[in-house]
Order: C-alpha cells, then structure tokens, then sequence
C-alpha cells in the first residue's frame, strides 16, 4: 500500500510538472523605437550665433563717422539694416548717419535666427561764431566755390543706390549748394556720374546715367531746385585712378559736380 501511493505522488508530481511547463509564457517588451529621422536632421541643422555687434563712438555730433564692429558665428546669411545690407560674418563698417539710428545685425540660419542692435546718437554740432566773409569769399568764382564746398558721393561695386556715407554727404552738399544758388541764382550744376575700368562701355554709361540720377532726386529731395541741376554720365571714360586695385576702383565709382557750361 505504501509503494502504490508512492507511485500516485510521483504521478501526481509528473502532471504538474508537465502542466506549469505547458503554460504560455509572456514575450518580452519590445525594444525601444529608433529616433526620428527628422529630429535628427534638425539637431545638426547650423545655428546662428552673434557674438558680439557694437558701434563705436555710440554719441557723434552730424556729419561724424561712427565704426561698427560684429562677429557671428554659424550664420548662412549677415545683414546690417539700414542702409547696409549683405556683409561678411566678421568684420567692421564706418557710417555716416545724419539723424540718431538704430542697426540691426540680423543672422540666420538653417536651424535659427538671431539679431542684435546698436545705436548711435547724432548731435548737432555746436553753433560757431564765423568771421564775415572776407572780400576774398564774396568775390569767390562760381567754380572755386563748388570745388571748395561740394564733395564727391561713391557708390559700391555694380550699384546706384544712395548708400549711408553717401547720404550724409549729399546733406552737407544740399546746404552748400542752396548756398551757391544764393550767391548766384543764374547758376546750374552739373551731377556727373562715373564707373570704375570693370563692364563694358554702354554698361557702363548706362550706370553712370543711374548713379547721377540717384544723386539728383536725393538732392531733390533736400530741397535743392530741380530746374537747378542737370545729370550727365561718362561711364568709364573718366578714371581718376588707374590702378587695378579696390582703393581705386571706390574713387572711380563716384557723381561728382560741376559748374554747367
């Protein structure tokens, strides 16, 4: 009797076994999805970064330059507002603003944006007490006036438009010339528009035609008479410097003034 239940628990024992090994046994968790393919392309898109834009002096009387200086790191595209435009990551720019501004250095790039700005603060320059004019001064030539007061507005490669040194010029240059029409009210002025060696001759004209224009409806726009000034353009035909370097390509790229015949 006691061998037989022996055998009934080794039996019985066998079943369970046989049981617990048959039951379904859970999968483990499935492993963790890949990122995004799309969130990885966006983290190793460049960021734009400013480091630093300042304007030295930030307080100028009118007609003083101011020096503005930046750095950007990681940017597809600089721009300095307004006025300037497209410049290099790094790098400095003189400017001439005749009223107070504020600049903006905008960077950007595929993976963000970023700006700064600075301003400068322009003054009138304090009155002064000039002597009366001399003999000498009321009796001056129409051309020696011209020359002694006007000065010359440049332009960058390849354009026409009025850019910031140039405004501040053709301000002080409208105050002049009011002055000239004064003195003599038969006078007419020249504005003469001029191109560096580089283009063809009829490009070339064609600029030239541009830029005395532009010098002319910013004049205009000061007040000087328009009946008052006439343009002409001698596109390349008149170099002032011949070497073939950027110094003197700038004084080629100019409108300059004349007394009309």
């Amino acid at each position: 009797m006691k061998r037989q239940s022996s055998k009934w628990i080794i039996l019985i024992c066998t079943l369970l076994l046989i049981a617990s090994g048959c039951k379904k046994k859970t999968p483990p968790p499935p492993p963790p999805p890949p990122p995004p393919v799309k969130a990885a392309v966006e983290a190793a898109k460049p960021v734009a970064r400013i480091e630093f834009f300042q304007v030295e002096p930030s307080s100028i009387q009118r007609g003083q330059s101011a020096t503005l200086n930046w750095k950007v790191m990681g940017a597809d595209s600089v721009s300095i507002e307004p006025g300037i435009g497209t410049v290099p990551a790094q790098g400095s720019r003189q400017v001439y603003p005749s009223d107070s501004t504020t600049y903006t250095l905008s960077a950007r790039a595929a993976g963000s944006n970023d700006s700064r700005t600075a301003r400068v603060t322009v003054t009138e320059p304090p009155a002064s007490t000039a002597p009366p004019p001399s003999q000498q001064a009321k009796d001056e030539p129409l051309v020696q006036m011209l020359e002694r007061l006007v000065s010359d507005s440049f332009y960058d490669y390849d354009k026409y438009d009025v850019r910031e040194d140039a405004r501040s010029t053709l301000t002080r240059n409208a105050d002049a010339l009011k002055q000239i029409f004064a003195k003599y009210p038969n006078a007419v002025i020249t504005v003469e528009g001029h191109c560096d060696e580089r283009g063809s001759a009829e490009y070339n004209l064609g600029l030239g035609d541009r830029r005395s224009a532009a010098a002319r409806d910013f004049l205009v726009q000061l007040g000087v008479p328009a009946d008052k000034l006439k343009t002409i353009s001698y596109g390349k035909e008149r170099q002032q410097c011949t070497d073939a370097t950027e110094g003197c390509y700038q004084k080629n790229r100019r409108a300059h003034f004349t007394a009309a015949q």
